[in-house]
């Protein structure tokens, strides 16, 4: 009997033993996890005071650092005229056709698994103020702080924008600058594309006030990190942005050697002349405009479709194409660029699939040669040709789904699809040939092609024009023989 009491009663001196351990241990825990947590309160306070200081340093540096600029006007694409009728290639001056080849090999591009571009989920934010906005036919839903939405009650002037930049600063943006972020990742916006992101929420927030609208672009753009700045002058506020590739028939300001664009998202040409602005940076705003144009950008998986023949080899060819209606209004507002970031351009897979696969079967059996030729006589005979003064009164360069979407196509348009197709279809560099007033392609063959040719780099490219109607490869334009052509590498 007392064996089992002495029993009891160790048990029981070791279980309030390790009680009073884990008690301890608890209360310790505890002591830490509320340290950790008095320590992240702290880095919040610590972070929201820098942020404080920061905007308030901005704003005391608004009242005060503004100096009157000359916008200059944008640089004009080439102003050589284009021819308004195409010449075509008489059968006569064709070359003889070479030997028999062996058939090329056509491998359809499997492109890398892209996500697919989705609007974001995102959840309802107390007190949040919930906004619709059309982007580019997504429906695209933000919630956000109602005192981002502030209308000018004086004149324009450096006060009012250094007043209303303080009054933005003590909102609760930071909700809406990560809503905006998570769009932008969903969506795989590139620069341009997430500014008019931006643009579409600040009109839509400001009730279409475009003056507020470009304050808040501005606020927003700023706070995303971007080298954003504005001008003003008696009645209008003008956003500014820098590039890192330059922007043509765009007005802009320099300050140390970089270029500041006054950029609309809506297709009107801003052209402010002398007006206030100021010479520095929001801190931590580092960002320069990439304008690369990426396979996705602006896609809403809405597609419409165009039929094209033409003839080649004395049989008739019958494409069906396709292209994004929101991809196509998204380029009719985007700046005009150097043509290499055109031939760079990623195109959409409903536009590029299809086409592939069809051009693909035809070809199959072609020789190198042959199949270069065909794809000439593709985007040649089945596309009308006018130039872009005719078609837009104004020159305006075109990304390969904008050329499959409009009813006229001119030289640079069709080089770019052209070379696209070349190079996707059929492996072979492509180079692009800049001539005075027009541009035609030169392609890299594995085999020997006879004609005008350029080197480039220690290599042969032949001659292609993809608008000298009925030519083949190896066929200047008779007008550009005399001339010889700056190359387009990219």
């Amino acid at each position: 009997m007392m064996k089992i009491k002495t029993s009891y009663l160790v048990r029981f001196l070791a279980c309030t033993v390790l009680y009073s351990a884990a008690v301890s241990a608890n209360s310790e825990f505890q002591q830490w996890m509320q340290q950790q947590s008095q320590g992240v309160t702290a880095q919040k306070k610590e972070f929201q005071e820098y942020k404080d200081k920061r905007d308030k340093e901005f704003t005391a540096f608004l009242k005060t650092q503004w100096k009157p600029v000359d916008i200059v006007r944008g640089e004009v694409l080439d102003e050589s005229p284009k021819p308004v009728v195409m010449p075509v290639a008489e059968p006569a001056i064709v070359p003889p056709a070479p030997p028999a080849q062996k058939p090329v090999v056509i491998s359809l591009p499997r492109p890398a698994p892209v996500k697919k571009p989705e609007t974001a989920p995102l959840p309802v934010v107390p007190d949040g103020r919930p906004v619709i906005i059309d982007f580019y036919g997504r429906q695209v839903r933000f919630y956000y702080d109602a005192s981002l939405s502030r209308k000018l009650v004086s004149r324009i002037n450096k006060e009012a924008v250094s007043d209303y930049w303080s009054a933005l600063s003590r909102s609760e943006y930071q909700g809406l600058l990560q809503q905006l972020q998570q769009q932008k990742k969903s969506l795989q916006l590139n620069d341009w594309a997430y500014a008019s992101l931006i643009h579409k929420l600040a009109m839509a927030i400001e009730g279409n006030r475009r003056n507020e609208s470009a304050l808040l672009s501005w606020f927003l753009l700023a706070k995303s990190g971007y080298k954003a700045r504005i001008a003003f002058d008696n009645s209008s506020i003008f956003l500014l942005v820098p590039s890192q590739h330059e922007m043509f028939e765009v007005s802009y300001f320099t300050f140390s050697g970089k270029r500041y664009y006054a950029v609309s998202f809506d297709g009107r040409k801003q052209k402010p002349g002398r007006v206030f602005t100021y010479d520095g940076e929001y801190p931590d705003a580092s960002k320069e405009f990439d304008m690369q144009v990426t396979d996705v950008v602006a896609s809403n998986d809405k597609d419409e479709r165009r039929h094209l023949s033409f003839n080649f080899e004395g049989q008739q060819y019958n494409i069906d194409v396709a292209y994004d209606r929101g991809r196509v209004k998204f380029f009719s507002n985007y700046p005009q660029l150097n043509l290499n970031l055109y031939f760079g351009s990623g195109v959409y897979k409903v536009t590029a699939t299809p086409l592939q696969k069809q051009l693909a079967e035809h070809m199959q059996g072609m020789s190198e040669q042959q199949a270069v030729n065909f794809l000439l006589r593709f985007v040649q005979t089945s596309l009308q040709y006018e130039t872009d003064e005719q078609q837009f009164g104004e020159e305006n360069y075109l990304f390969p789904e904008e050329t499959l979407f409009y009813p006229y196509s001119d030289c640079e348009d069709r080089a770019v699809l052209f070379a696209w197709l070349v190079q996707s279809l059929l492996g072979l560099q492509v180079v692009g040939l800049d001539y005075p007033g027009h541009v035609a392609t030169a392609v890299h063959f594995k085999e020997m092609v006879p004609g005008d040719s350029v080197n480039y780099q220690g290599k042969r490219y032949v001659v292609a024009d993809p608008t000298y109607t009925n030519a083949i490869a190896g066929m200047t334009m008779p007008d550009f023989k005399k001339f010889r052509p700056t190359v387009i590498n990219y």
